[in-house]
């Protein structure tokens, strides 16, 4: 796992473009603290930078930049190849003398041998890579196929800039910042900014499993390539449907069971210390007894508790550690050292994001990060085999409520929202032991508040919006901004299908995955050093699961029925049959008290009205109404506060940049060495495990460059 930065730029000439690659690197070192590397080439004005974790062959044969054995190609790349040996061990390259067991060095093998796009269709695994051809004079970008990875790009300021994190890009000098209002207002309904947007005008995300090629021509004309797709979330889908798997459901459980072994065998290949976050939930559950039927020792595995019952999974985590016999973690967090995190997430995360599950996926990467360097997590399986309450609940809700007449749904509507969610959570609570265990549900006053915003909604693509929106209507709280058009506001772009709950899956997996899960998991992961691994999002995994008939996978109360039968072949049927709580953390109630002053002075009427993103009038009376108790905005508030939080680091950001430049150029002109060979500069150091000393000096076996170890 790594970071991956660079500029494409003709022009005008670059002043110390090794060193400002340098700086770029930098931003990112908690993505690669083991190693980093740059390279510049004059002729063309690329450059690529590169920090590295090392995973998979430590030693400095794994370096990147990486050139092609022919020397046409150079790359920089983030994430995992999986199969890179099966690849490797392809008959087209057995003549090759290669010189490490890295898996980038056998990505470039393959692109040499066989062309960029037959190599993509080759691939399974997470990565975001920049490839310069030499030959052909352009850059390929290019994300996998699920997003696991992240890559942001773009012009600004005439210079083409790429990187995995934003920070990167605000370290070039040239590089201006310009926040697009307009997206804003996506965050405010979704609490995330959906690709291909992000904070600032003209940076877009890569869409997953796409790559976008780049000339010179391009970079002269300030065009971006069109981005093409190499493997189409869609065309899966429709395949899977239409043909179905057939035989008996034993047949079909064994044959799920055969291909996540798979997927998580190859996920568990690493030269450093690996183990797994285990939430005692049903697919991080299934991740560990696949890992320790595949281990010959206990695996390590990781999770964190809260005080409050609501939000701790500690107990049920920890029975199912003791059953699989797990080599088991545990970190009760207090409310001050979660709180403590807040102030660090504009920063972690570059732009304003706001799943406030991002506290504790934090926390427990951070924890985890202490006892290993590879975690693997049950990320995907919700989306994969319907997971979420909407899968079921949803679908059955929308085609009951549609039979009854409009003043109906809306008195239904009033009489919810006559009770506050924390009115409606005591009252199941103590109906708890009288309830049939189906009906059961964590933060059910959160859950009807919600449905009674979409009581009223007639079309299934309306009320699937809806319900995966907080602010309905954005343009009431911002000030001269329109929402962007999106995957999800598209309905007519919509995937094509009669069944309410494979279109939900279908959008699930094209927006909230990866623009939301797998952005949470890999900054927070990234930002303690953290490689995370995700056996759900295996090709295979994903492939497979949209031939299994639905009625295995969902009943009117209940998903994921097909994982959970295979899970019970390992654990106890009582010891997983519970109630989803999700990942959180009690919002509500500290925005009441805990951060009542943080979130008041951020929200400060004075304050908003000087900023001039938000109507002022309109957030006050929503965050006195939360205040109150008589309604829950947690999530309405959140999605400001994250924003107002990221815009005052943005603002440090601003002023501190020159300073904090020119102390980034005087450290590079005096630290690791450069050598300029022919038309291109090299710049690397190596913290790799086989050579420790910073003061040994070494030269690389391509002649191209010295490095200082």
């Amino acid at each position: 796992m790594c970071g991956i930065a660079g500029f494409f730029c003709q022009s005008e000439y670059m002043n110390h473009p090794q060193v400002v690659l340098g700086s770029m690197a930098d931003q990112m070192a908690h993505r690669g603290p083991d190693d980093a590397g740059t390279w510049y080439d004059n002729s063309s004005g690329i450059g690529l930078a590169h920090r590295r974790l090392s995973i998979i062959d430590l030693s400095c044969e794994g370096h990147q930049p990486m050139h092609s054995i022919s020397g046409r190609y150079t790359i920089v790349f983030n994430g995992e190849i999986y199969n890179f040996q099966d690849i490797r061990a392809n008959k087209a390259f057995e003549d090759i003398k290669w010189r490490g067991n890295s898996d980038t060095e056998v990505l470039l093998a393959a692109i040499e041998t066989w062309g960029v796009e037959k190599t993509l269709d080759c691939l399974n695994g997470m990565f975001a890579f920049a490839l310069w051809d030499h030959q052909e004079r352009s850059l390929f970008l290019v994300r996998d196929p699920m997003g696991k990875k992240p890559l942001y790009y773009g012009f600004n300021n005439k210079i083409l800039f790429f990187a995995s994190e934003l920070k990167a890009l605000k370290a070039h000098p040239k590089f201006k910042p310009d926040i697009d209002r307009n997206v804003v207002s996506l965050l405010l309904r979704h609490s995330y900014i959906p690709a291909p947007y992000s904070i600032y005008k003209g940076i877009h995300k890569l869409l997953p499993g796409s790559f976008c090629r780049i000339s010179l021509d391009d970079i002269r004309q300030q065009c971006l390539a069109k981005v093409k797709k190499y493997w189409d979330l869609n065309q899966i889908a429709v395949q899977g449907i239409q043909n179905q798997f057939i035989g008996s459901h034993a047949d079909l459980e064994n044959t799920l069971e055969d291909i996540l072994l798979k997927a998580v065998s190859r996920r568990m290949i690493s030269d450093v210390p690996l183990g797994a976050f285990l939430s005692g939930g049903i697919d991080s559950s299934l991740i560990v007894a696949l890992m320790q039927k595949i281990s010959s020792k206990p695996v390590k595995t990781f999770t964190i508790g809260f005080e409050s019952k609501t939000y701790d999974e500690a107990d049920s985590a920890r029975k199912i550690a003791a059953h699989l016999r797990t080599d088991h973690t545990e970190l009760f967090v207090s409310p001050e050292q979660a709180l403590e995190v807040i102030p660090k997430l504009p920063r972690l995360f570059d732009e304003p994001f706001a799943d406030s599950s991002q506290i504790p996926t934090y926390l427990v990467s951070k924890m985890t990060r202490n006892h290993v360097t590879v975690a693997l997590s049950g990320d995907g399986g919700d989306e994969m085999f319907a997971g979420y309450n909407r899968h079921f609940w949803g679908r059955h809700l929308f085609e009951k409520m549609n039979r009854f007449p409009s003043f109906l749904r809306k008195g239904t509507a009033g009489l919810i929202n006559t009770f506050s969610p924390e009115t409606w959570n005591n009252l199941f609570s103590k109906m708890g032991s009288v309830l049939p265990e189906k009906y059961r549900q964590t933060m059910p006053g959160d859950k009807l508040s919600k449905l009674s915003a979409v009581l009223n909604v007639k079309d299934r693509k309306q009320f699937y919006y809806d319900l995966t929106s907080w602010w309905k209507n954005p343009k009431e709280v911002m000030i001269n901004a329109y929402e962007p058009k999106t995957v999800l506001n598209s309905f007519d772009d919509w995937f094509n299908t009669e069944d309410f709950t494979h279109l939900m899956q279908m959008m699930d997996m094209l927006t909230y995955l990866p623009d939301d899960i797998l952005t949470k998991v890999d900054r927070s992961s990234m930002g303690a050093s953290l490689e995370a691994r995700a056996p759900f999002l295996d090709r295979d995994v994903v492939e497979f699961s949209w031939q299994i008939p639905l009625n295995a996978k969902i009943s009117r109360h209940e998903g994921k029925i097909i994982l959970k039968q295979l899970l019970y072949k390992y654990i106890p049927e009582q010891l997983v049959n519970r109630p989803k709580s999700g990942f959180g953390i009690p919002l509500d109630t500290w925005l009441r008290h805990e951060l009542f002053e943080w979130a008041s002075d951020l929200l400060s009427p004075d304050t908003l009205r000087a900023q001039g993103y938000f109507n002022s009038e309109f957030v006050s009376n929503t965050w006195s109404a939360h205040l109150s108790g008589q309604n829950n905005y947690q999530y309405h508030i959140w999605n400001i506060l994250m924003f107002q939080a990221w815009l005052e680091e943005e603002k440090k950001y601003g002023s501190d940049r020159n300073d904090s430049q020119f102390f980034r150029i005087c450290y590079r002109l005096s630290g690791p060495f450069i050598e300029r060979n022919g038309g291109s500069w090299t710049h690397s150091f190596c913290l790799c495990a086989q050579s420790r000393s910073r003061n040994k000096k070494s030269i690389s076996k391509n002649g191209c460059s010295i490095s200082r170890h």
